[in-house]
């Protein structure tokens, strides 16, 4: 267990000097299990790991995810989102915050990535409120907060790396983010209520709402039928989620091609990006994976779950201590970087402590809520200071607005997730409901 200790403090060390994190994990993780074991099963081990991993038929649904996201965002079906959102609740005080943030969890559904949903819904919702006299705090941080959603909201990437890290059933914990992903929305939304009631220079009393031509009702129906088209397709047991990411990156390109929204170039700009972000979470797996295997060849989970067995801590405080823990890492770590470094040493707590006796679920559900959890964590990472991803994304986009403008900006948005996450942590049964159901 020292070791592996040490191993982290090394890689806290790199990633602090700036060394990518895919790296830093690859050289602790291959140079740490070549210290205990030897270098030529170290070498043996590393490439392995590099061939299963990018042979893995598992993982093929990452790539065809992000690319049906990034067609989906090149091909605009995200202004019909807003201006739909925007009918909804556009002549109230704060409504275009609002609807950013209805249009991001709209469109997050498809997506399943966060940086790309506030990425995409900057450049539209931005405009609009500007146009209207929004405050840049206000305007801002509604769109880098509901942007978090898009990696709860199935299908999310995340959720799928969980699941393959712990071999867990990824319908089952899509579903499972159902409920919390709108419980997301709907604290959010109460969010920009409550900020514009203490502070109504935020937001104009009212704004006109722009009207919906007939493309914008065609892009709302296209991302509704395609979130329903993948969900029943798994659930109705006609693909698997492998599959159904290969039907959903189909649909969207026909649905591109149907609207005539999206140039050649733009697609082939949607196929370059897929192809850069899977590269760099295909390193940053390996990475993840070259770094478990070392500490799980030191004992470090074993160690953990001793010195909890040892110490009698309750249930309620271990959770405490592991949501402590990812609050930091999150200071620091993207979200990607953050589960695949810390699910392999936490989640066997799951199995070897009693945490299913005494949250009154089975192990299974205890590890899929145990996901959520982690989730929901990762969200609040994506605007928590001084990392804060989605912050940064806004940023390249809106190079005018300060980052410390965005950063006050999201404050009542990350006590409203600080909220979701006590209540999820409180009442187990709000992520595992339709897991029971289904």
């Amino acid at each position: 267990m020292i070791e592996s200790l040490i191993g982290f403090a090394v890689l806290l060390g790199l990633i602090l000097v700036r060394v990518p994190i895919a790296f830093a994990m690859a050289a602790v993780g291959g140079i740490g299990f070549a210290l205990l074991r030897g270098w030529h099963p170290a070498w043996a081990m590393t490439g392995q790991v590099a061939f299963d991993s990018a042979l893995s038929y598992s993982l093929s649904v990452i790539p065809l995810f992000i690319f049906m996201g990034n067609v989906l965002a090149a091909s605009g079906v995200a202004h019909g989102l807003f201006a739909g959102a925007n009918r909804l609740f556009g002549r109230t005080r704060g409504g275009l915050a609002m609807a950013s943030v209805f249009s991001c969890g709209g469109f997050s559904a498809v997506c399943g990535s966060s940086l790309a949903t506030a990425a995409t819904m900057s450049k539209v919702a931005m405009p609009s409120m500007r146009k209207f006299g929004y405050d840049d705090r206000l305007a801002t941080g509604s769109i880098a907060a509901g942007g978090t959603l898009g990696i709860l909201i199935p299908p999310s990437v995340i959720l799928i790396i969980y699941g393959l890290l712990t071999e867990t059933d990824i319908s089952k914990l899509f579903i499972a983010g159902v409920i919390p992903g709108i419980l997301g929305v709907v604290l959010y939304l109460l969010a920009v209520k409550v900020a514009v009631w203490i502070k109504p220079e935020l937001a104009p009393d009212v704004s006109e709402s722009d009207p919906m031509d007939r493309s914008d009702v065609i892009g709302v129906f296209c991302v509704v039928g395609l979130f329903l088209f993948i969900m029943v397709g798994i659930y109705g047991g006609f693909f698997t989620p492998t599959e159904a990411a290969g039907m959903g990156a189909g649909a969207s390109v026909l649905i591109a091609v149907t609207l005539r929204t999206m140039s050649f170039r733009d697609f082939l700009t949607a196929t370059f990006d897929s192809v850069r972000a899977t590269a760099m979470i295909f390193a940053v797996v390996i990475g993840a994976e070259l770094f478990s295997n070392f500490v799980n060849f030191a004992g470090l989970p074993d160690g953990l779950a001793s010195l909890v067995l040892d110490l009698e801590m309750p249930v309620w405080a271990v959770i405490l201590v592991i949501v402590l823990i990812y609050m930091i890492l999150g200071c620091v770590l993207e979200s990607l970087s953050m589960v695949l470094l810390t699910v392999p040493v936490f989640y066997p707590l799951m199995y070897e402590l009693p945490f299913a006796n005494e949250l009154l679920l089975d192990p299974e559900y205890a590890l899929i809520w145990f996901a959520i959890v982690v989730v929901v964590v990762t969200e609040i990472s994506l605007i928590t200071p001084p990392v804060g991803m989605n912050v940064f994304v806004l940023k390249s986009v809106l190079r005018d607005v300060p980052l410390s403008t965005i950063f006050r900006g999201v404050l009542p948005f990350w006590i409203a997730d600080i909220v979701r996450l006590f209540l999820l942590i409180s009442v187990p049964w709000l992520s595992l409901w339709l897991v029971a159901a289904m």
